[in-house]
């Protein structure tokens, strides 16, 4: 079962560094509070990461967490939302728990779809950042990786 990456940036645009601002796009990060889901094995993603964590945090997503994603935030090409039966014609999926259990078999790579949009727009969390914006998460901070810890995090934001 392959781990999968749960990318949020967390940072605006104001004063990012072109190379940051490059990489971010790459990762298809172009505003705050966007989500993208990635495998961790994906060749060159450590990099990204070390290049752009001091504006997006990242962790582990577990499959209840992507399911509650989809169902709330998953939207298709052409900006409607992603419903059970858009699920059922191009995934074979009843539900959006199966569709998430697909995504963590490998069956369905979020990334390369035709379908599903790969990012996610988030609302700011619920009750606030627990520490502030510009440090990292060792500092009492909210940036770099967070590992399963990203769950509450997205959770609060859905």
């Amino acid at each position: 079962m392959p781990v999968l990456y749960a990318i949020i940036r967390i940072r605006g645009v104001p004063d990012t560094p072109p190379d940051v601002e490059h990489t971010l796009k790459l990762l298809r990060l172009r505003r705050k509070y966007h989500m993208v889901v990635y495998p961790k094995d994906l060749p060159g993603l450590e990099g990204m990461l070390r290049v752009v964590k001091d504006w997006v945090t990242w962790g582990e997503i577990d499959e209840e967490t992507l399911a509650q994603v989809l169902e709330k935030r998953g939207r298709v090409v052409g900006g409607s939302k992603l419903t059970t039966e858009l699920l059922k014609k191009y995934f074979n999926a009843g539900s959006y728990e199966e569709m998430a259990r697909k995504i963590f078999a490998g069956k369905v790579l979020l990334h390369k779809q035709e379908v599903i949009k790969p990012v996610f727009r988030l609302h700011p969390p619920r009750g606030g950042f627990k520490g502030s914006i510009k440090k990292p998460v060792g500092d009492h901070g909210e940036l770099g990786y967070r590992g399963p810890a990203i769950n509450e995090l997205i959770k609060r934001m859905l």
